[in-house]
């Protein structure tokens, strides 16, 4: 589990560089999603509160919300998600990112888990 990275109840993670961050889903998350089959980052410019759906995938078992760990703008959302949405279930730390956003209040990332805490809560 990489150090830097900061989990949500929900199963995201952000690692935040800066004023930015770069969000996806959990190993756990895709796991239990089994094979994902489709996905839809958020909209460059949208703005965003911390919770707020932020994203939706779908794989063969369920449609499923991706929530906002932070609040911020989207700055950039990953297309090669949306053409290769497996890249969630093979590499959900690396090329399967799905959005980065620009953090308004970078005091939030204070209430999201270490991997520690985020190992705990999924039984790890």
């Amino acid at each position: 589990m990489n150090e830097n990275l900061l989990y949500a109840e929900s199963h995201e993670w952000i690692l935040i560089e800066g004023d930015t961050g770069t969000v996806g889903i959990s190993d756990h998350a895709q796991a239990e999603l089994t094979d994902i089959v489709f996905a839809e980052p958020p909209a460059v410019g949208k703005i965003l509160a911390a919770g707020e759906v932020a994203a939706v995938v779908e794989s063969v078992k369920a449609a499923s919300d991706i929530y906002s760990p932070v609040s911020g703008e989207v700055i950039e959302r990953n297309a090669a998600v949306e053409e290769n949405p497996a890249l969630l279930n093979t590499d959900p730390f690396g090329a399967g990112w799905i959005y980065k956003i620009r953090l308004s209040n970078p005091a939030e990332a204070a209430a999201l888990k270490d991997p520690a805490a985020y190992s705990a809560q999924i039984g790890a």
